[in-house]
């Protein structure tokens, strides 16, 4: 299996608590919310949105990919982490095994190949792409936040 990591660090106004909420314990009801264009819903397929938690997330049409299954494995509010694993999406085409998602202030995400895939320069193109439209629908979770101050 072959892993490649990217680190990102995204800076906010608003305090570590309310981020955490928003961008983690609160993520799947304004998503779907405040960045329609990219998240059509998100359903809740098995668990209570704690450890253990499958959640499928489908896409807006024209999005680049449908939907993605993730498993919440940490969610842990006193220390401010979120980890999930997306462990289903037709963005994976046969070569991304899993691609888990650890917050704590900063995103850190790494993908599993299947087998001794590599990462090809299309695939990293597609990362990038996905990475930068997540960072629109954070950018748009803040914006709300930041309007809705009793949020």
């Amino acid at each position: 299996m072959g892993v490649f990591a990217k680190e990102a660090e995204v800076s906010t106004p608003l305090p570590p608590a309310k981020a955490f909420k928003a961008f983690a314990v609160d993520l799947d009801t304004l998503m779907p919310k405040v960045a329609p264009q990219a998240i059509k819903s998100v359903e809740l397929l098995q668990g209570d949105g704690g450890p253990g938690t499958i959640k499928k997330n489908t896409f807006a049409e024209g999005y680049g990919f449908t939907y993605a299954k993730h498993r919440v494995d940490v969610l842990d509010k006193d220390n401010l982490l979120y980890t999930y694993v997306v462990i289903e999406s037709d963005f994976f085409n046969n070569v991304v095994e899993k691609i888990s998602y650890e917050t704590n202030i900063k995103i850190t995400t790494t993908f599993y190949t299947i087998g001794d895939i590599q990462i090809t320069p299309d695939l990293m193109l597609q990362i990038k792409e996905a990475s930068e439209k997540l960072a629109l629908v954070l950018k748009a979770i803040e914006n709300y936040v930041l309007a809705n101050p009793d949020f």
